[in-house]
């Protein structure tokens, strides 16, 4: 089966979509708020000679089904993933996470650490917990309002181009339009409002010492710009921070190889 064909992995009364490829040691990789499983088609391809790389559509994205809760939090997440990964016997996998998806991840890893032989976060979304009220709110209300006004096509159209830095091609820009006008309701706003509640920084705090943790970031990033990267490797001293130049936040679709090469050579030094 080739990386662009879904398959579904059931979960009781619940489904996940998601997108395979490859045999060997398994790399899990989480999309963020605007983006889904086959935005990772560059991944999936090109770490498939070494690796079993699986990417989900996380609960409310492309055929997976939404959370119960429409205020969910990160552990909500965390516990549709570890039901994922039990759907495909996955004892233990290399987590990868980009923007949302770190906030996923990392408190998997926090509650999970021993299914993992590693993390790494992405262009970390760290979440606006500790942001004053009213501008968590503000924020939260304003993507909202647009996938309500605008409609999916409409807000990723307002929003997409932000994502990329300034060596983006046509193509990519347009890639990141076309991901991000997949997304639906309830489970956009599932994830804003996680986004709204998380904080991705006191998880990274505690996770266990002995996990290996890596942090890559693009230095052209305006959304989880390069001083909010450094605040969670402030935290994990000992982990390796990639700084990918000219990348912006979408960095593994606009810079596939050199972020491929950086997962490729983290997770098979641990495998």
């Amino acid at each position: 089966m080739s990386s662009t064909d879904p398959r579904i992995a059931v979960l009781g009364d619940a489904r996940i979509s998601y997108q395979e490829a490859g045999r060997g040691t398994p790399i899990v990789l989480l999309h963020g708020i605007g983006s889904a499983s086959k935005s990772w088609r560059h991944q999936l391809a090109g770490l498939a000679d070494r690796f079993r790389v699986i990417a989900w559509d996380a609960p409310g994205y492309a055929e997976s089904t939404p959370l119960k809760s429409d205020t969910p939090d990160a552990g909500d997440y965390a516990a549709a993933l570890l039901a994922f990964l039990d759907s495909l016997g996955i004892s233990r996998c290399h987590l990868v996470g980009h923007s949302l998806g770190t906030l996923m991840a990392a408190r998997f890893a926090l509650l999970h650490a021993d299914r993992l032989l590693s993390l790494t976060l992405s262009s970390i979304a760290t979440g606006h917990a500790k942001m004053a009220p009213d501008e968590r709110s503000r924020l939260l209300q304003s993507r909202l309002d647009d996938i309500v006004t605008l409609g999916a096509r409409g807000m990723a159209e307002k929003r997409g181009p932000r994502l990329l830095g300034p060596d983006a091609t046509v193509e990519m820009r347009q890639a990141v339009i076309d991901a991000m006008a997949q997304v639906q309701m309830p489970g956009y706003g599932q994830a804003a409002r996680m986004l709204s509640g998380g904080d991705a920084l006191v998880d990274i705090a505690r996770l266990p010492v002995a996990l290996p943790v890596q942090i890559i970031y693009g230095d052209a990033d305006v959304i989880t710009p390069p001083a909010s990267n450094l605040k969670a490797a402030a935290l994990r001293l000992q982990a390796p921070v990639n700084v990918i130049p000219a990348a912006g936040h979408a960095l593994y679709l606009e810079k596939p190889e050199r972020f491929t090469a950086i997962l490729a050579d983290f997770c098979g030094g641990l495998s």
